[in-house]
C-alpha cells in the first residue's frame, strides 16, 4: 500500500522506539524476589511489556486490576521501576538513524505513549530522545490510547494536520488510536506486539525493521 507522504511521524515509546522491557521485567521480578519467589523468565514478560503494570503484574502474579491487592502491587511495581528506569533500556537498532533521516528530510517526529509523565519525563532524555518535537504521555490528556485524544494533542502541538501524520506502534491499541485520529498507521513488527499477530491489527502498513519507515516516508 502506498501512503500519502507525511509531514510528521509520531511514535509509541515502549516496544517501538525503546526496548524498555528489561527494566520493566526487572521491576516486577524484584517484587517476586521480595516475596521469596523465583523470577519469571524474561521471555514470558517481554511480550506484555507494552501493557505496563497491568500486563507485567498479571504475567508475574496472575493478578489483575479487579483484585483488591492490585493497587498496592501496582504502586510497588512503579516505585521499583522509577528507581531503576534506564539500566538496560536502549533504543532499538536503527531507530536513531531513522529519526535522523526524518529530520534531515524536513519531517518532524514526536512521541505519544501511555507511559505516565512521571516516567516519560525521566526516561526520554536518558535514552537520547530529548529532541522529540513533542512528548505526549499517558496522563497528558484525560484519555489514553486507544482513545485518539493523545494523538490529536500531539498533532496540535506540532502544528501538523492529522491526515499528514503517521503513527507507528507495536500494539493493537496504537493502531486503533491512530486510525481514530485520522492518521496513517504503521505496525512496528520488531516490538513487543502483546502476544498477538500484528497482521490482525489491520494497520495500513506493517514493517519489520525501523529503517523501512524511511523507505515509505521519503520521496523516491
Amino acid at each position: 500500500m502506498r501512503l500519502r507522504l507525511p509531514r510528521a511521524v509520531l511514535f509509541d515509546l515502549d516496544g517501538t522506539l525503546a526496548d524498555t522491557a528489561p527494566d520493566l521485567a526487572a521491576a516486577v521480578n524484584l517484587m517476586r524476589s521480595a516475596r521469596g519467589l523465583p523470577p519469571v523468565p524474561y521471555e514470558q514478560l517481554r511480550p506484555v511489556a507494552s501493557a505496563g503494570a497491568r500486563g507485567l503484574i498479571g504475567a508475574a502474579f496472575g493478578t489483575g486490576p479487579e483484585a483488591p491487592e492490585f493497587a498496592a502491587m501496582r504502586t510497588e511495581f512503579l516505585d521499583n521501576y522509577a528507581a531503576a528506569i534506564a539500566i538496560h533500556t536502549r533504543l532499538f537498532d536503527g531507530i536513531r538513524e531513522t529519526l535522523n533521516g526524518l529530520v534531515q528530510a524536513g519531517l518532524q517526529w514526536g512521541i505519544v505513549t501511555n507511559k505516565p509523565a512521571r516516567f516519560t519525563d525521566a526516561l526520554v532524555p536518558l535514552i537520547g530522545l530529548g529532541d522529540a518535537a513533542c512528548v505526549i504521555s499517558g496522563d497528558t490528556t484525560p484519555h489514553a490510547k486507544p482513545h485518539p485524544q493523545p494523538l490529536l494533542e500531539a498533532a496540535l502541538r506540532i502544528g501538523v494536520a492529522c491526515e499528514s501524520c503517521w503513527y507507528v506502534g507495536d500494539d493493537l491499541r496504537d493502531i486503533q488510536a491512530g486510525r481514530a485520529a485520522g492518521m496513517a498507521t504503521i505496525g512496528a513488527g520488531w516490538g513487543y506486539c502483546g502476544n498477538t499477530d500484528p497482521v490482525s491489527w489491520e494497520a495500513d502498513v506493517l514493517i519489520a525493521q525501523p529503517g523501512q519507515l524511511l523507505e515509505l516516508a521519503l520521496p523516491q
